[in-house]
């Protein structure tokens, strides 16, 4: 069971897994000596064909021999259309048209070149990367492009992203919610609500966040300090997070109520 201790665990783990993410993706697009430099009509031969030099594909610029998974890319197979070029935008949104085969991914979200970067771990983790597509996201030196080092950026705010979610997550875990037709809605806390195991249940509270068009329900900590006390702060009263300036009651349910319910 996580134990308030084990909440520090998990952040400072995101933390991390961050730094570490931020320094592979330094080492996978940084400078490296040896590597093959494809131009996009040289890298097309690449589509494990018959007479074909290969089966290679090209994700965000870096080029891997796939031939091991053959199967997968070769002509006539699913993924057939990723062969011999760069088709980082499909990895995404799924279109294997041949407009969809495309390396632009200049209007992705955060999220979205989270999956890119997903995919980047796979690829590293299990075929060999044998060059680099000058293009897009390398120069003819083999050295990043500014597409590519925005692409790095949105990754890095994205993982940012993701931690600080993580963090808020811990703080206020999703409520437990049902709706019937016969008896309406139904909020409540318990020590796995969210997701989030925890060694306390809390109450259901609506959290307002900026930007956000509606609150959602979150479970909120009774007793103890603040979670954003620091150490050397005057004593606290004993609330938890209750009086936490984005939180708000539910009209109706008792305060320190579980369970919260809105009949018809």
């Amino acid at each position: 069971m996580l134990r308030l201790g084990g909440r520090g665990l998990l952040l400072g783990l995101a933390v991390a897994a961050a730094a570490v993410m931020a320094a592979r993706l330094m080492g996978w697009w940084g400078p490296r000596a040896g590597f093959r430099l494809f131009i996009p009509e040289e890298l097309s031969r690449y589509r494990g064909g018959p007479g074909d030099p290969g089966l290679y594909l090209a994700l965000l610029g870096r080029v891997y021999d796939v031939s091991s998974g053959r199967r997968h890319y070769e002509p006539g197979s699913h993924y057939s259309g990723f062969a011999g070029r760069d088709a980082s935008r499909a990895f995404v949104t799924g279109d294997y048209s041949e407009a969809g085969l495309v390396d632009d991914i200049s209007d992705l979200s955060s999220s979205e070149m989270l999956t890119l970067q997903h995919w980047l771990s796979f690829y590293e983790k299990n075929y060999v990367c044998v060059g680099r597509v000058i293009g897009r996201f390398y120069g003819e030196d083999g050295l990043p492009t500014p597409a590519l080092t925005q692409v790095e950026a949105t990754i890095t705010r994205g993982l940012e992203a993701n931690k600080l979610e993580l963090q808020e997550k811990q703080t206020f875990p999703p409520c437990n919610a049902e709706w019937s037709s016969a008896r309406g809605s139904r909020l409540w806390c318990s020590q796995k609500s969210g997701g989030v195991s925890r060694d306390w249940i809390g109450v259901p509270r609506k959290l307002y966040k900026p930007g956000a068009k509606e609150p959602r329900c979150v479970c909120v900590r009774t007793t103890g300090p603040p979670s954003d006390q620091m150490p050397d702060n005057p004593p606290h009263r004993n609330r938890g997070d209750l009086d936490h300036p984005n939180l708000a009651e539910y009209t109706g349910c008792p305060p320190l109520a579980i369970t919260c319910s809105f009949p018809l």
